[in-house]
């Protein structure tokens, strides 16, 4: 299970992570985090303290939502945000191309392409919130303002 921690995408969510706060670590899972259903059951925590990275197509450009596990993203809203009508979820190519991770282990940091992140503002709620680290089994522990720091994202109202 550990050799998770030698894939490239996990080392590159590690890196991110060490260079932000060397006390930030990457937690193995024994079983998957790929919904954040998964993720809290393995965890033993509330959805809602679940981040899921959730990347949007504006046009020809890419924005990241990360949103709590419990709540789901308004499209309209994040349509109004930008100011855009043309907004879609992107593929799994494209998130695999942009991001660098592949669906259910986007991590919210070490990305490939430089993208605009947005972070909800319900993940507050929680002292603690997890989010994926570049692997479906892979996720690291932070703190709401340790992950807008991280990230440099905008806090946004992105769901109902």
């Amino acid at each position: 299970m550990n050799s998770i921690l030698n894939k490239e995408p996990v080392l590159r969510a590690e890196k991110s992570l060490k260079q932000f706060n060397s006390d930030l670590k990457v937690i193995v899972l024994e079983q998957t985090a790929r919904t954040a259903n998964d993720a809290a059951t393995a965890l033993g925590c509330k959805v809602g303290a679940i981040v899921k990275s959730l990347l949007f197509r504006v046009g020809d450009n890419f924005v990241l939502c990360l949103v709590s596990g419990d709540k789901r993203c308004s499209l309209n809203k994040l349509k109004k945000i930008l100011n855009e009508k043309d907004v879609s979820m992107a593929s799994p190519d494209d998130v695999k191309k942009i991001t660098g991770y592949t669906i259910g282990g986007v991590s919210p940091t070490g990305h490939l392409i430089k993208i605009k992140i947005f972070i909800d503002e319900n993940l507050n709620r929680f002292s603690s919130i997890f989010a994926a680290a570049g692997h479906p089994n892979a996720v690291f522990e932070i703190n709401f303002e340790n992950l807008i720091a991280l990230t440099s994202g905008e806090i946004k109202k992105l769901t109902e």
